[in-house]
């Protein structure tokens, strides 16, 4: 066996390499690689914080909230021309400066026969009716295509002389006495809306806003709770504005 022996001349360097020093380049691709996950989330939760900021702080409150219910959304120029041409009976209601009122479109088809009604459009109404009615909605006001059908599923209207029934639930044969028709109210029929270029988005339908609103009956949210008596004062106000001469359906 032959042995492998160290020559008593041979040296060895025994100083290590010094580190490699990274530029700066490579740092920060090295550092990314490491942490870009957590910058991601940092930016959506940045983000998210801003729209929350901008959805609760500076979103543009509405003074007065209208209620249409029908069995197709209004078109997008009545919707404007409605609220344009009623701002001027409003007040700074919510102290923001500004005076807004705004049309909410529900499409709900009372009929119950009725097997041509779309159930998605359906139960999407439904749903959004139903939670503008419960004790927190701030609607008010109705435009009312199907009044009859409207006040027996839901109860919610009062008499045109401020009284209210005892039980809502119950269908009421009198909502006659809860309605006027548009074409009945002087101020409404009044208005100057204007026209219409197209029904809805994809036509070319064209009218006066009038006419698509002619049908309508009108109508008011009771109120069956004290608390929320100053919560509608001043939409109460409004409705006497635009009702102002109105002749009511019951007495034809």
């Amino acid at each position: 066996m032959a042995w492998v022996t160290k020559d008593s001349t041979e040296t060895y360097n025994q100083t290590p390499e010094p580190p490699r020093e990274y530029t700066k380049q490579e740092n920060a691709a090295n550092w990314w690689h490491y942490h870009w996950m957590w910058v991601v989330i940092g930016v959506v939760a940045v983000l998210l914080a801003a729209w929350i900021i901008k959805d609760t702080v500076f979103q543009t409150r509405p003074d007065v909230q209208i209620a249409y219910v029908g069995l197709h959304d209004l078109p997008a120029d009545t919707v404007t021309a409605l609220q344009d041409a009623l701002t001027p009976y409003c007040t700074d209601v919510n102290g923001d400066g500004k005076v807004v009122v705004q049309v909410d479109s529900y499409t709900v088809d009372f009929d119950a026969e009725n097997t041509s009604t779309d159930a998605y459009y359906q139960m999407a109404g439904v749903t959004r009716l139903s939670a503008e009615l419960a004790s927190g909605g701030k609607t008010y006001l109705f435009l009312l295509e199907d009044p009859e059908g409207f006040e027996k599923q839901t109860g919610a209207l009062q008499y045109l002389d401020g009284t209210v029934d005892d039980d809502p639930t119950t269908a009421n044969p009198d909502w006659h006495e809860m309605v006027y028709r548009w074409t009945d109210c002087p101020v409404l029929a009044g208005l100057d809306l204007g026209d219409y270029y197209g029904y809805t988005a994809m036509d070319s339908t064209t009218g006066t806003n009038q006419s698509v609103l002619a049908g309508l009956y009108v109508g008011r949210r009771g109120v069956w709770d004290e608390n929320q008596v100053e919560t509608y004062a001043s939409c109460a106000e409004l409705w006497d504005a635009l009702t102002a001469g109105a002749v009511s359906t019951a007495a034809e």
